[in-house]
């Protein structure tokens, strides 16, 4: 398997600036010894304080190091990497050492040992005990007590007029919230809380905040419709509440899908506890976008690493639903390649605006959505602090932020192919094809 990233790629795994910064200058052949590559792996000592072995799995670009460092990718892990895409030649292609094949075979005896017993467990599950029913009882019966509360609110809230929540503090939406957390309905607390960021956040704000109410009335009440609604809109319901799935769950349930997978770019947002992020990935066959959601805890890296602007061949599992867009990578198939010439994706504004619409239709909660537009031309007005792509037709949609000199420069005022997340209102740019040549957009390090 050839390694085929680039720099901004190798630098876009990078878990915050300052390891970015020091990945770049652990690029340099003079620092390594015993370098090697084969299909499978890449491997090199480092020398710092001490002599580190470094080693990265090709396929999942997966990455140890015996350093103390707890940032997944370290700074010698980015450093080899950025060494194989920068100056390929300085790494022979060579049989892996013994320190190299037995964390490889353990790894994939691991994965395997993984995946079988979540998929055991999960379809070969014994009944529940008594105990558990009573626990599951229990739950719903919480549940459906903090739902009538929320209804409660709701009803008070449009029967009062919004023009009330101008001056209402914080605490007014996170009071909510806590008891629906107390309520066990995890899903419906991070709901009510992003609520307190509409008022007065723009002209429009009571219609935005109208429709959010409205999205949890319905959530609610197809609560208590479930036995109406298609087991797939049903599982659906009980994620949006606050009723996980395994992982194990997920790959005994879930809808598999082989592809070739474009993966467009990245999201990652401050979250109450951690952070989450969003990879957006699109089947080059099966024309289905995925999004594989992950969530850091009190500084922990993410478990998955994705090359950004690549695609690879790969196995995903899909979360069950009525529209099937969470996903989890269940095997990597194939070796890491640039995306090259053009997007696939719309060839104007309208055919994608519909597409969301039918997606609407099926699963009325979803929040983002993947973005491919093909030949549009960026545009700013009112010096720089509104931005725009406007498609063959002229019709045009509202560019995130103030900050896209980058997609304005690289498209030289011409069309381009552009991946953005789209959340209803604003395009947040992902990444954008000009000249052949694919370049990451929004990125922090």
């Amino acid at each position: 398997m050839e390694i085929q990233l680039t720099g901004d790629q190798v630098l876009a795994l990078a878990p915050d600036a300052s390891s970015a910064a020091a990945g770049k200058k652990h690029g340099n052949a003079r620092l390594w010894k015993n370098l090697g590559m084969s299909a499978e792996a890449l491997w090199g000592e480092c020398q710092g304080s001490a002599l580190y072995q470094v080693k990265v799995e090709l396929a999942s670009l997966t990455t140890q190091c015996s350093c103390p460092s707890r940032k997944l990718p370290c700074k010698h892990s980015l450093g080899l990497l950025m060494l194989a895409a920068t100056e390929r030649s300085a790494i022979p292609t060579a049989e892996p050492p013994e320190w190299v094949t037995d964390w490889l075979a353990k790894r994939q005896a691991s994965s395997a040992r993984r995946q079988e017993r979540a998929e055991k467990k999960a379809v070969g599950a014994a009944p529940p005990s008594a105990d558990q029913r009573k626990t599951a009882e229990k739950r719903l019966a919480t549940v459906k007590k903090g739902l009538d509360g929320l209804d409660l609110w709701l009803n008070d809230l449009v029967r009062q007029g919004l023009a009330g929540v101008q001056t209402q503090p914080a605490s007014f939406w996170e009071r909510q919230a806590a008891r629906l957390r107390d309520a066990q309905a995890p899903a419906l607390d991070t709901r009510v809380r992003r609520l307190a960021a509409i008022p007065n956040a723009s002209t429009n704000w009571p219609e935005k905040l109208l429709a959010e109410l409205g999205k949890l009335a319905l959530l609610t009440h197809a609560f208590r419709l479930e036995d109406r609604l298609t087991p797939e809109m049903r599982e659906e319901v009980r994620l949006l509440i606050g009723w996980n799935l395994t992982q194990g769950e997920v790959s005994a349930h879930g809808e598999t899908l082989r592809d070739t997978w474009l993966i467009a770019g990245q999201v990652i947002e401050e979250a109450e506890r951690g952070k989450t992020q969003r990879t957006w990935l699109f089947g080059s066959k099966s024309a289905r976008p995925a999004m594989v959601l992950q969530f850091s805890f009190a500084g922990q890296p993410f478990g998955e690493h994705f090359a950004l602007g690549s695609q690879q061949e790969a196995e995903l599992t899909f979360w069950p639903g009525s529209f099937p867009l969470r996903a989890q990578v269940r095997a990597r198939l194939g070796e890491i390649t640039p995306l090259k010439d053009r997007l696939p994706g719309h060839e104007n504004i309208d055919t994608f605006l519909d597409t969301v619409a039918q997606a609407l239709g099926r699963q009325p909660w979803l929040d983002h959505f993947l973005a491919l537009l093909r030949e549009v031309t960026p545009a700013c007005s009112d010096e720089g602090q509104t931005w725009t792509v406007r498609d063959k037709d002229g019709h045009a949609l509202p560019l995130d932020g103030s900050d896209h000199w980058l997609l304005l420069a690289l498209s030289g005022g011409h069309p381009v192919d552009l991946a953005a997340e789209w959340n209803g209102e604003t395009l947040r740019p992902l990444g954008v094809m000009a000249e052949g040549e694919y370049t990451l957009l929004g990125r922090t390090n």
